[in-house]
């Protein structure tokens, strides 16, 4: 699955916003209007991959696809796991809401974004990439 990250430009952004408003105490909860109809695919060995600023930097496996709610109220909540995966930087133009994502169109994994290993930073990645030396 892969979808727009609103109100964050960075993957570092959007780790802050967790910490700050969730305080890592409950689950990580994306949620969205539509229940996908593949929801057991996603379960599966699925990923949300998210788009910042028209480029796909991060993934996190999905745990679950709950509907929560009945009809007109009915909303979906997928489960993440709050290991954040740097993806390498791959360019993706804006939609709305979510699209299913092939395997074979997803990018690679960089590792975990909390790491202090060598890998650089998202912002550089993404300029490498826009510059065409990526």
């Amino acid at each position: 699955m892969i979808k727009l990250c609103v109100g964050c430009d960075t993957v570092e952004e959007l780790l802050e916003w967790r910490r700050t408003e969730a305080a890592g105490e409950e689950p990580w909860i994306m949620r969205t209007r539509q229940t996908p109809k593949r929801a057991a695919e996603l379960v599966d060995g699925g990923s949300l991959y998210r788009v910042y600023r028209g480029f796909v930097l991060s993934r996190q496996r999905i745990l679950a696809v709950d509907t929560v709610g009945e009809g007109i109220q009915a909303r979906c909540h997928v489960t993440l796991d709050p290991n954040v995966i740097l993806t390498a930087p791959t360019l993706r133009r804006a939609f709305q809401g979510w699209r299913y994502l092939l395997g074979a169109e997803a990018p690679p994994d960089l590792g975990p974004a909390n790491s202090t290993g060598e890998l650089m930073s998202t912002d550089l990645a993404r300029q490498l990439r826009e510059l065409g030396a990526w």
